[in-house]
């Protein structure tokens, strides 16, 4: 009877942590976290472990473990463990691997045959196992997976969209390396993936918003510029106030690598449009992206006036005032005034 009397005490307790105490179980190959280390989910004592995980315990019990865990480290109570049921579901605890971390595949081929059914799978560990060695394979055997990128898309975008972090931010981590291995096959597929990833970099969980916007970076970094400012239009006037400032600040980066000739090309007009639209915006981070926008857009007529003005085309060409208020309504013309002086 003290027996049963202890177990009806643990066990409500342990449901009450949930995933606060867990299971240390790494889902990626091993290998150094690096700089991701300080966005480890840490979901408990790596010394506890549940019971069908502990044989032949001979040393002492740790001081980390409690609420009935069994201590991977002293003997396991077998009558304790009879009548006291672990958690449904085990915490785990979650290794982020850099890119640069992730070792290759000894027998891709053999990862590669149930890739799809794996990233599909109703246990979320299996789902962030699975995601890692599409990185794997994405980075160090990138003709071999390109077959699957298109199908793979729509699961790895399920997983961005699942509540559990851990999942999410290992997808979105995976998305940064597609970028970079297949950035003519994303661009194509990017519709899908770019507005979950706005999202996930305008929300408050930090180590998830962090991540998300590393991608949108490497997203700026390897895809076409010029094509890439088309997908990121539409989301400008979105009506979430922070998906418009990181489309902003997303449309800005690719600007920049534009120069002046790919601007003019694109057209001033339309980019002086989306920067005046900003310029009031309710966040800081809009507000300062329309104002970069306006500079690299004077920079551009600039270095295009000064062309045209060794060219016998064009002998009287419009200053930067001019230019404004012809192209623009007066009261936009003066709000992008207000930013640079000619």
């Amino acid at each position: 009877m003290a027996l049963r009397s202890i177990n009806s005490t643990v066990l409500p307790r342990e449901r009450r942590t949930g995933m606060k105490k867990g299971v240390r179980r790494s889902v990626a190959p091993s290998a150094a976290t690096g700089a991701n280390d300080e966005n480890v989910d840490l979901l408990g004592s790596p010394n506890c472990l549940p019971p069908s995980l502990t044989r032949n315990c001979k040393s002492s019990p740790s001081p980390a473990c409690a609420d009935a865990r069994v201590c991977m480290n002293s003997p396991s109570p077998v009558s304790l463990q009879a009548e006291t049921p672990m958690p449904d579901a085990a915490s785990v605890e979650i290794e982020y691997i850099l890119s640069e971390n992730l070792p290759s595949l000894s027998q891709p081929e053999e990862h590669l045959i149930s890739l799809l059914q794996r990233l599909d799978s109703k246990n979320w560990i299996d789902v962030c196992e699975a995601i890692n060695n599409l990185r794997q394979l994405a980075i160090h055997h990138p003709a071999l997976f390109r077959p699957l990128l298109e199908k793979s898309i729509p699961l790895l975008i399920k997983a961005i969209k699942n509540p559990r972090s851990a999942l999410c931010k290992t997808a979105i981590m995976a998305s940064a390396d597609l970028f970079k291995s297949y950035p003519a096959d994303m661009l194509a597929l990017l519709e899908q993936l770019l507005l979950q990833l706005l999202l996930k970099a305008s929300q408050d969980k930090k180590f998830v918003c962090e991540e998300a916007e590393r991608s949108l970076e490497s997203m700026t970094d390897w895809l076409q510029p010029a094509l890439l400012l088309g997908e990121l239009q539409p989301y400008v006037n979105h009506r979430n106030p922070r998906v418009r400032a990181k489309a902003v600040s997303c449309l800005c980066r690719s600007v920049s690598k534009l120069g002046p000739e790919g601007i003019k090309s694109f057209g001033l007009h339309p980019l002086l449009q989306i920067a005046s639209s900003q310029l009031n915006d309710q966040l800081p981070e809009a507000r300062e992206s329309a104002r970069r926008l306006v500079s690299e857009v004077h920079a551009a007529h600039a270095h295009n006036r000064a062309s045209e003005e060794s060219s016998e085309d064009d002998p009287s060409p419009r200053n930067w005032e001019d230019f404004c208020k012809t192209e623009l309504q007066p009261h936009v013309a003066q709000a992008i005034l207000r930013v640079v002086i000619d």
